[in-house]
Formats: C-alpha cells, sequence, structure tokens
C-alpha cells in the first residue's frame, strides 16, 4: 500500500490539538463517493470524491469501456454541521458529552445524503442536501428611489406629477375612495413587469429529521443500519434497541444481558452490526472475546477455547472485543481485541480462521499499560471490499494492514503522520522508506520500538479507520487529522 498526500487537518510543528478536535468516528458510504467524520467537539464533517467526476463520464460508465484510471480517489471537503451538543442528565446528575460516537450512512434518496450519528445517548438522524438560494429580480421598485415603506419617490411612468405608491395608486385620498374609478392608460403601462425569481447560488443544507433518545441507561457504543433500508440497531453495554427510521418515539429491546442481579453481571455488550445481506441478522461482541450471531430466531456463540494455564490478571480484559465488522459478503466476521485481529467464519464456531498478532510485543508491558490505563484502548477495524486484506490501528499513529487470503503472508505496518516533530533514527537492521506521507516497513517489529526505531508512544493512537468499500484504500484518523492511503 502506497501513500496518499491528501491530508485534512494537519497540524504545524508545535500546534497544540484542541480536544474538541480529536477525530472520534469515521465512515465511507456504501458508493465510497462521500466519507463522513465525527469528533469529540459533536461536528461531523463530510468529504466527496471528485476524482470520478472527472471527465464528465460516470464511474460505472468509464468501467464499462475498461477505462484506465489512474489517479488514485481524491476526496474534498463537502460541507460540516454541529450534531450533538452538550447536555445534562439532572435526574442522574451525569453530564453528557457531545463526542460522536458513530457514524452510519443510510441509503440515499433524490441526491440528498442521510446519515445517521451518536453520542452516548442519543442517535439523531440526518439529511443533508443542496438547496438552492433564490433572489427575486426584475422588480418594479427602483431601489435608488425606493423609501422605508416600500413605496417610491416618484413614479416614472405616469404623466402625473401626484406622488404613486408601488401598486399605482395614489397618495392624494382616492385610495380610500371606492367609488373612484381607476383605468390604466390605453397600451398598459409599459415598464410594470412581473417579478421574475433567479436561483443565485446552491448551498449544502444539514437537517435533523428524527431525534431518538431516552431508550439507553448506558452510553451508546454502536449504532448499524439494516439492510432493508427502514431499521437500525443501537447498543450499549447491556441492551441492543430495534427502531424505525420513521419513529424515534418507540424501540423494541432484542438483546438484554442484564442479569436480574447487577453483582453477576460477568460480560458486557462492546460492539454491534447487522449482516450486510440479511435483515433478520445480526451479530453483537462482548468483553469476554466471543461474538454471538443472532437471526433473532436462534443465536450461535464463537468463541476460541483458552488455552490451559495462560489465565492471569489481564486474560479478560485484553479479550475484550472493541469492534466488529461483517465481510462485504456478509461471510465473515473481523473482530479486534487488545492484542489481535480475528478472522470468523459464521458456518464455523469453533474458533476463529485467522489470527493476526497485533499488539504481542506489549505483552511484557500489561502492568504498564494498565496503570495509564492504555490497556482499555478501543481500537477498530476494518475489511477491504475484496475481503483480501484487513486492518486496525495502533499507537505512535500506525495501522496494520494484514492478507487474509489462503497463503497470504502479506503484513505492513504503515505510519499515519507527519510530525515535522518526529524523531527520526535510522537503524542499518531496518531502513524505513519514507512513501509520501507514510513509512512502509516489513513487519519485524522490535518490543516498544516503531517504524523509525523511536520507542512507542502511547499518547498517540490510531483508533479510528475505514477502508473504501470497492478500492483499496484506507480513510485513517489521528487525532485531528484525517489521512487517506491507497494501493
Amino acid at each position: 500500500m502506497h501513500g496518499g498526500d491528501e491530508v485534512f487537518g494537519e497540524r504545524t510543528a508545535g500546534e497544540e490539538v484542541q480536544e474538541v478536535d480529536i477525530i472520534s468516528a469515521i465512515e465511507f458510504d456504501k458508493t465510497g463517493d462521500h466519507l463522513a467524520t465525527g469528533d469529540r467537539g459533536g461536528r461531523v464533517v463530510l468529504f466527496e470524491r471528485t476524482d470520478t467526476k472527472d471527465h464528465g463520464v460516470s464511474r460505472r460508465d468509464l468501467e464499462r469501456m475498461d477505462y484506465l484510471i489512474s489517479r488514485h480517489p481524491e476526496f474534498r471537503y463537502k460541507t460540516e454541521f454541529q450534531s450533538h451538543e452538550p447536555e445534562f442528565d439532572y435526574l442522574k446528575s451525569l453530564e453528557i458529552e457531545e463526542k460522536i460516537n458513530k457514524i452510519r450512512w443510510c441509503q440515499t434518496a433524490n441526491s440528498a445524503l442521510f446519515l445517521l450519528s451518536t453520542n452516548d445517548k442519543t442517535i439523531k438522524f440526518w439529511k443533508v442536501q443542496e438547496k438552492k438560494v433564490k433572489k427575486i429580480s426584475d422588480m418594479n421598485l427602483d431601489p435608488s428611489k425606493a423609501v422605508g415603506n416600500g413605496s417610491i419617490a416618484s413614479s416614472s411612468n405616469s404623466s402625473s406629477p401626484k406622488p404613486c405608491l408601488a401598486n399605482g395608486s395614489s397618495l392624494d385620498g382616492s385610495y380610500n375612495n371606492l367609488s373612484h374609478d381607476f383605468s390604466f392608460p390605453p397600451g398598459g403601462l409599459p415598464s410594470l413587469h412581473l417579478p421574475v425569481v433567479t436561483s443565485q447560488e446552491t448551498n449544502l443544507v444539514a437537517r435533523c429529521r428524527r431525534v431518538y433518545g431516552h431508550a439507553h441507561d448506558y452510553h451508546i457504543n454502536s449504532i448499524s443500519n439494516n439492510s432493508d433500508g427502514e431499521t437500525f440497531i443501537s447498543a450499549d453495554d447491556l441492551r441492543i434497541n430495534l427502531w424505525n427510521l420513521e419513529i424515534s418515539n418507540q424501540s423494541f429491546n432484542i438483546v438484554d444481558v442484564k442479569p436480574a442481579n447487577m453483582e453477576d453481571l460477568t460480560e458486557v455488550i462492546t460492539s454491534a452490526e447487522f449482516h450486510p445481506t440479511h435483515c433478520n441478522m445480526l451479530a453483537y461482541s462482548s468483553s469476554k472475546g466471543s461474538i454471538r450471531l443472532i437471526d433473532l430466531r436462534q443465536s450461535a456463540l464463537f468463541e476460541e477455547p483458552e488455552a490451559p494455564g495462560s489465565r492471569s490478571f489481564f486474560t479478560e480484559i485484553i479479550a475484550s472485543i472493541s469492534d466488529i465488522k461483517f465481510a462485504k459478503d456478509g461471510r465473515y466476521i473481523l473482530s479486534r481485541d487488545y492484542m489481535t485481529l480475528k478472522l470468523w467464519d459464521i458456518n464455523m464456531d469453533s474458533g476463529p480462521v485467522a489470527t493476526f498478532q497485533v499488539h504481542e510485543y506489549l505483552r511484557p508491558k500489561l502492568c504498564d499499560l494498565y496503570e495509564n490505563d492504555s490497556i482499555f484502548d478501543k481500537f477498530e477495524c476494518c475489511l477491504s471490499g475484496d475481503g483480501l486484506r484487513v486492518a486496525t490501528g495502533s499507537y505512535s499513529n500506525l495501522f496494520r494492514v494484514f492478507g487474509c487470503a489462503p497463503g497470504s503472508t502479506e503484513a505492513t505496518t504503515l505510519e499515519a503522520s507527519k510530525n515535522p516533530m518526529r524523531r527520526q533514527v535510522q537503524t542499518p537492521s531496518r531502513p524505513s522508506r519514507p512513501l509520501s506521507s507514510i513509512t512502509r516497513v516489513v513487519r519485524r517489529e522490535t518490543p516498544g520500538v516503531d517504524a523509525n526505531g523511536n520507542s512507542f508512544d502511547f499518547t498517540t493512537k490510531l483508533l479510528h479507520l475505514a477502508w473504501h468499500p470497492t478500492e483499496n484504500s484506507i480513510a485513517c484518523a489521528a487525532a485531528n487529522s484525517l489521512y487517506m492511503y491507497y494501493a
């Protein structure tokens, strides 16, 4: 994978990142022509693909003509809007952050874009569309002669010296004389014409169509659209609710893992996703490292048997799954726990079909990671549209790409940073090769050392990333910066 030179929000050396600007969610739409990011300040920013608009021909037509598109995907800023504001729950004396936890695109209609965004407690359904700002021209009023009440000082088309209103009535009292027989001169008034509405410019307007709230006692960790285009799910630590997009005041609880006695609680829900094609099937992951596949009539449990004698204080913490994603065809599920990426076949519940080591070198440092809370960081994962590669983030703004095709040994480490303050240390055993805005290295990791030979920085971490649905390009977020990489 090579690096693209598209960076949005890159800060200069020494510039401090504002907490509200840190990106907290990222998502491509199904076409890959739009990308949305959410941040801790409650804003949603939309980007639009521009390279497919060249040549005046649609991308589908170009592919039909076997037209070779040599350029990599290019995106430009489209618009942004404030999705969530900070709130305060007076009943629970609880501050509710405006931070965007997840964004999900919905089906488009009439060239309008629809998406769902959520913070800890409230989900919102947004419609973004172009609105033409209209202006009235060819007015009968001469702006230079207009006065405050809308009348004009003199009539330009009357032979009478009497002042007239815009509608032609005189100001000498004849307006109130109902018997006055006003008549137009022969041939009419040549300068009287109807106003004309002309469109001057087009603006993008975001409008909140629905607000879905008051359904979760705990923080919402995920939302997912159904393939039926009508419903979606939202999940918190203990429950998953099913919503209809058109009904905001009612939802149905379809999964509830809350025990009668909270002291008996052994696991929580960490993420939930609808199957990409089967509208009655969904999967959710747990803090115990298992995945449960539900088709609303039956369920299957996916978990890896624990190796004997391997338990420790950290076992359950690092086994907790932070993110799951269905492959495009729905046959496989990718999961990310703290140490690994795992690929599961939904027809095989005995264990994952592939495991990719991401943080194995951190195992000796688990005590330190627990002390500074890094062990609770929630890294996302993603799959390529063709299902041949998987990716996830790491520390020092690095992310990993693995080949998951049978026999593949691909394992690449990429750096999502152009921070000029970074200390470059060349090591003879592993030279780094700058490729535009990234560094590509062979995955021969030295514990605690990154691609440039530096100690890993646990304060900089790449948590959020998304793979383009049809092309080999990745969007990833490091702090307040959005990076685009292509193969």
